[in-house]
């Protein structure tokens, strides 16, 4: 094989705002399945940067580590992500090892795969929890090399940690663009070796250059 693309996976292949909205529903059913509201109260919250689960606690009795590992633990509603799967496969019909470098717990990166049903596409997978390191870890991104394919490329989001490992190591950096609701900001500022080689607004440009 000639190339592996290796992806990011919260504000690449899935928004991380989804997954809290999904996180936020599933947790405004169990503490009052009654309030239709409550999920609409808890987005308010969030957006004016109010601590959510220590509002929840103090109206309605749930402890902040009960609501933290609910929210961790949930499988989220990703219907909305079906062209995800199709995307990945294209890549392994042109030949293409694929893989997944992302922080996070296990479970909670686990069960976004599992909601996303691309868990098994992958070639090879790198979870911060799993693999004791987090990005911009060079480790994280040389286990790949394994693989030994001509090409890498990485495609992410975050200019903090994303591409300064992968830019040092020889690869092909991309940044998919933020479209308004990342939850971290793109400082394009940054020093050369922290910026992506390239920038794409959309994963189907992928196909253009790969």
């Amino acid at each position: 094989m000639s190339a592996t693309v290796v992806f990011d996976l919260d504000d690449t292949l899935v928004k991380e705002i989804d997954y809290l909205k999904s996180a936020f529903k599933a947790i405004a059913v169990k503490v009052d399945s009654t309030n239709d509201s409550l999920f609409n109260q808890m987005l308010f919250w969030y957006q004016n940067k109010e601590n959510v689960f220590q509002n929840i606690e103090s109206h309605y009795g749930f402890s902040v580590n009960e609501l933290k590992q609910q929210y961790r633990t949930h499988v989220p509603d990703f219907i909305q992500y079906k062209g995800v799967s199709e995307l990945l496969l294209r890549f392994k019909e042109k030949g293409c090892f694929i893989g997944l470098i992302t922080d996070g717990y296990s479970l909670t990166q686990r069960n976004k795969l599992k909601a996303l049903g691309i868990e098994e596409l992958f070639d090879l997978i790198v979870i911060s929890e799993e693999f004791g390191s987090e990005k911009p870890n060079e480790n994280n991104y040389k286990v790949f090399h394994q693989l030994a394919t001509k090409d890498y490329y990485y495609i992410g989001d975050n200019t903090a940690k994303d591409f300064l490992a992968p830019n040092r190591l020889g690869w092909i950096s991309v940044c998919l663009l933020n479209n308004g609701e990342n939850i971290h900001p793109q400082d394009f500022t940054k020093e050369t070796v922290y910026l992506p080689q390239k920038t794409i607004t959309d994963l189907n440009e992928l196909f253009t250059f790969i």
